[in-house]
């Protein structure tokens, strides 16, 4: 008989344990049901909590969890993915997407039953990150894209509809790019090494190549090499190893002195060999040192960019260009800037919060086992004390993990108005973000020195070598990470009143950086704003280079990261038109204007309607 406090559940959770063990071929798994995140550590398979109601959903998500995770078991292979997976980027996420959907289309052809229960979990997890609202392909992301179509080619299956519609966002570039690379992906599947090479074909169409580091196969050969060679060079060494244990067995008399005899020789030989170091002998031709190899671009977007030196450029925090005391009283300094437009710059703020947090949707999950006790059902436990205790958990859907970079021109030509306005604005965003749980990141540019600093007293020792490319010392500052909490940063952006601080600005080498930093943070939507007053400027460099040198670069940044697509960039030049520069760009005229520029942009970022996005941003929209 059943006991009124046995869980409905158990017997589903039972059978689908003992499933995914079959399916995984491992029987030594343990099954657990948890809130927390879905996964495998070891021998421990993490799947999603059931409730004692078992609605459809949750059975149809715990079925799809447990399939997906039992074919990575069954299909994957540890050692050879690490083999062939790139360093990091969005090679490496391109990667493991592409392999995540091989392991469930395998499984799709050899236990068909799993692909509608894996449809049913992918369509859970792409409405959870919001994947069915995105309209612009600059909000989707690349790496998950990829694997869904990966998967889509490779069942025939249709991709349920929010996952169909970041799929569909991207597929005409993938296809335009890795077109005939993919039309092999049947003939990988089931090879994992052959499908690791096909994936970073894939990888290097989609222009992320440069990511991939060192050829694993290559590495192989060169080591395959080196053992035949060292065979080669003595190939009669086996044989005659082994003739001579014969006659060693068959006359040992005659085998000690034969030893004794080669000792001796082996003597000799080796004291010829330690006179004829001590001379300068020429090495025979391809006998030579292999030559170095050539050192990495300084530039993902533009490889032919050169730089003189840069052991003399720094990435700094703020907290280490001035003493605690210090930047104490150059805060204490901006507030004072900042009290005459207190009141306007934080009704701008109250607005785009309020903007912010009308878009957050909360809901609460009823009928959980753990969690907060759910109040509004505790009369069916008074009417009935057998009746277990319900408790809820609140689900909170916030920008699919967002983070906001603010990259600030710290030029000379800033100082003054300005860099005050800009300061206090980036403070105020920074503190507002942070309210609706959006990170934020602000970083500065500027240069060690005026006209050169270290590197061009190098060139100038040197003798003054024909183009050498950028001249001047960088000096990249951090006043906020994106993992630190405002309260903590708070006291950095004074750091901008300091004097002396603010010199010449080379904005493609610093944008390309804040793109860099970004592509290695976790969260699903990246926005980077610069906030600057003119062209790149550094006199030392453009006195010996063209005159277009750094602002070809700064286009070839900006086109790098447009194309890419996997960080929304957007510009605000004050008293200077960057709409010349960037895709998404504003121009002010007065720096009073900057607060209100900077939110309405942000705001119209985090709007859901795209025809209103970009009118707000006046902006066209990407295709």
């Amino acid at each position: 008989m059943k006991k009124p406090n046995d869980n409905p559940a158990d017997p589903f959770k039972k059978a689908l344990a003992e499933a995914t063990k079959v399916m995984a071929n491992d029987p030594e798994l343990n099954v657990t049901y948890t809130v927390d995140p879905s996964g495998v550590s070891g021998e421990q398979v993490r799947l999603p909590q059931v409730s004692r109601r078992m609605t459809r959903d949750e059975v149809l998500l715990a079925r799809g969890t447990a399939d997906a995770l039992a074919l990575n078991i069954k299909y994957h292979n540890g050692e050879t993915h690490a083999k062939y997976a790139p360093p990091q980027g969005i090679a490496r996420d391109l990667y493991e997407s592409m392999e995540t959907a091989r392991c469930e289309a395998m499984g799709a052809r050899d236990m068909p039953g799993t692909a509608g229960n894996i449809d049913a979990k992918i369509e859970h997890e792409a409405r959870g990150r919001g994947y069915d609202q995105i309209t612009d392909a600059a909000n989707a992301p690349l790496p998950v894209a990829a694997g869904y179509l990966i998967r889509h080619l490779a069942t025939g299956r249709d991709m349920p509809p929010a996952a169909a519609n970041v799929m569909e966002l991207w597929r005409g570039y993938i296809e335009q790019n890795a077109g005939d690379t993919l039309s092999d992906v049947n003939d990988m599947l089931s090879d994992q090494q052959s499908f690791a090479k096909f994936a970073r074909q894939v990888i290097d169409d989609l222009g992320y190549g440069d990511q991939l580091g060192d050829d694993p196969d290559s590495e192989d050969e060169d080591q395959d090499d080196s053992d035949q060679a060292q065979e080669e060079d003595d190939p009669d060494s086996a044989g005659q190893d082994d003739s001579q244990d014969d006659e060693s067995e068959a006359n040992p008399e005659q085998s000690q002195e034969e030893q004794q005899d080669m000792s001796e020789a082996q003597v000799s030989m080796d004291e010829m060999a330690e006179d004829e170091m001590g001379e300068d002998t020429e090495m025979p031709d391809g006998e030579a040192p292999l030559d170095p190899p050539p050192p990495q671009p300084i530039s993902d977007a533009d490889p032919s960019y050169v730089v003189f030196k840069t052991e003399f450029d720094e990435e700094i925090a703020a907290e280490d260009l001035a003493e605690p005391v210090e930047l104490e009283r150059l805060r204490a300094y901006l507030d004072q800037q900042l009290e005459p437009l207190k009141g306007a710059v934080s009704r701008l703020a109250n607005k785009l919060q309020r903007r912010l947090q009308a878009q957050q949707n909360r809901s609460w999950e009823f009928d959980l086992e753990e969690g907060i006790l759910d109040a509004g059902r505790l009369a069916r436990v008074v009417a009935n004390p057998t009746t277990p205790l319900s408790f809820k958990v609140e689900k909170d859907t916030e920008f699919r993990d967002t983070v906001v970079t603010l990259l600030l021109d710290n030029s000379g030509s800033m100082r003054g108005r300005p860099i005050s306005i800009a300061a206090i604005c980036a403070d105020v965003l920074a503190r507002t973000l942070e309210r609706c749980n959006v990170k934020v990141e602000i970083l500065g540019f500027t240069t060690r020195a005026w006209k050169g600093g270290q590197s061009r007293e190098q060139w100038l020792n040197e003798g003054r070598p024909q183009q050498p490319g950028r001249l001047n010392d960088l000096r990249h500052i951090i006043y906020k990470s994106a993992d630190a909490p405002w309260r903590r940063a708070r006291p950095n952006l004074g750091l901008m009143m300091k004097e002396g601080l603010l010199k010449e600005n080379i904005d493609g080498e610093a944008l390309e950086w804040a793109h860099r930093r970004m592509m290695g943070r976790p969260e699903v939507r990246k926005i980077l704003m610069v906030i600057s007053d003119g062209a790149p400027v550094d006199d030392s460099t453009l006195s010996v280079n063209p005159a277009n040198y750094l602002e070809k670069h700064l286009r070839d940044v900006i086109a790098m990261v447009e194309k890419r697509k996997q960080v929304e960039l957007l510009a605000i030049g004050i008293g200077h038109d960057v709409t010349r520069y960037y895709e998404r760009a504003v121009t002010i005229t007065d720096v009073e204007q900057l607060a209100g520029a900077m939110t309405e942009q942000l705001a119209g970022l985090f709007d859901s309607d795209p025809r209103k996005r970009a009118r707000v941003l006046g902006m066209k929209r990407f295709s």
